[in-house]
């Protein structure tokens, strides 16, 4: 889709401090180029001086409320790929305000270049937030369970590996037992990793709250095997509209599922996925899959279809394997959602 020829593009290349801006007339001339603070008060000036313009800007830090804000001011509002406007990171002399003037330059020759990316709504990134808190929380928690054990380790106490919420209390009872020297000296690591659990807990039980009082849903979601209230929840929330794939297997590319191109002439490589879109929602759809390809997977379509993958062999097989379970599994959790459709799983296979 092109631009109108009577309209004003303005291309904001988005910072935490200011943001640069480049506005581009009818004629694709500029009218001006310019510095802004990073701020409401700005933002609002600059729709005053321009009512009416498209605003365009990649994906960011600060593009899910700033592309909201301007939508809420009357703008249409255009919200780039990286990953795909290429022109801007292979210029030679890449600088904010030729970023702006770039992508300003790309919405007016054809928007499609863009490949424009939908933010969801304020309310549902606020709600994916309290899951992000808690992935934090638990990496967190990791980090100083190793340190705690490399710590000891160096001392030549092994402490065993149990399970991330119960390593306090099982680390305190071997040493009050074996070492009761040591236990006050790393006593204070230990009740911070009390008071981690304790705030996973209580994050995950408002989740499982938010995920049954506003995304039901999600039980749709859940119905698979391996697919937990977790995995199901930031799916929703992440994808945000079950209807905005024109294709149902365009998800797995959204979630950079698929298998990156290189095909020139007679020539067409074979590469990895191209790990685009949500890293996060990427690796709980790997973890998901892994568990269904697991000794514990239920018998499934899509259990039996990566096992059959896998047992081609090779010594990538195996990761190939969950890969494909993963990019399947996309696919399926899109179709349940959008189809509101009972899991059938001798049918269910994407």
């Amino acid at each position: 889709m092109k631009n109108k020829s009577s309209v004003i593009t303005i291309g904001i290349d988005l910072g935490d401090r200011k943001h640069a801006v480049c506005v581009l007339d009818a004629k694709g001339e500029i009218l001006k180029q310019e510095t802004i603070t990073n701020s409401r008060a700005s933002l609002t000036a600059l729709s005053r001086r321009y009512p009416g313009a498209v605003m365009v800007m990649e994906v960011g830090m600060h593009s899910p409320w700033t592309s909201r804000f301007f939508k809420e001011l009357g703008h249409r509002v255009l919200v780039a790929n990286p990953r795909k406007v290429r022109a801007i990171y292979q210029n030679i002399r890449k600088s904010d305000r030729r970023d702006a003037e770039m992508l300003a330059r790309i919405a007016r020759t054809d928007e499609k270049l863009l490949y424009p990316v939908e933010h969801v709504s304020e309310d549902m990134q606020r709600d994916l937030l309290q899951i992000k808190l808690r992935d934090n929380l638990v990496r967190q928690r990791v980090d100083i369970i190793s340190s705690v054990r490399f710590t000891f380790k160096s001392l030549g106490i092994a402490l065993a590996t149990k399970n991330s919420e119960t390593f306090a209390r099982h680390t305190r009872n071997m040493l009050r037992r074996e070492h009761p020297d040591m236990l006050a000296l790393i006593e204070p690591s230990l009740c911070v990793l009390d008071t981690m659990t304790e705030q996973i807990r209580q994050l995950e039980k408002s989740i499982a709250t938010m995920a049954a009082e506003k995304y039901p849903e999600s039980e749709f979601l859940s119905q698979v095997g391996g697919v937990g209230p977790l995995t199901a929840l930031t799916f929703i929330l992440t994808i945000g509209d079950p209807t905005r794939f024109g294709r149902k297997r365009d998800v797995a590319a959204f979630l950079g599922l698929v298998p990156r191109r290189d095909q020139s002439g007679e020539t067409d490589k074979q590469l990895r996925i191209s790990k685009a879109g949500n890293s996060y929602l990427r690796k709980l759809l790997v973890g998901s899959a892994q568990f269904i390809l697991g000794p514990f997977g239920k018998d499934t379509a899509l259990r039996r279809k990566g096992l059959k993958l896998a047992e081609r062999g090779g010594p990538r097989a195996k990761r190939k394997a969950v890969v494909a379970v993963a990019r399947n599994l996309a696919v399926l959790l899109l179709t349940l959602w959008h189809d509101e459709a009972l899991y059938e799983t001798d049918r269910h296979a994407a």
